[in-house]
């Protein structure tokens, strides 16, 4: 699971092909993955929220070691 995605359900083509014939939208209710009580959709956007911050934090600190290091070589 992406940390981008985990609200929607992931296409594939099946499922695609599903809802391209699906005339009275009965397939509608399964584009968004359902959270029991809106206490436990909030706690996972909560949680996937700062697991993107973390990972973008680390991006950005591995990107400053690298260029201090070459600037070190330097």
């Amino acid at each position: 699971m992406s940390f981008d995605d985990y609200m929607f359900v992931r296409p594939g083509f099946l499922r695609g092909v599903a809802r391209a014939i699906d005339i009275g939208g009965a397939l509608g209710r399964e584009s968004f993955v359902v959270s029991p009580t809106p206490r436990e959709a909030d706690r996972r956007a909560l949680a996937s929220d700062f697991r993107i911050v973390n990972r973008d934090l680390n991006r950005a600190l591995s990107a400053i070691e690298a260029t201090a290091s070459k600037d070190a070589a330097k």
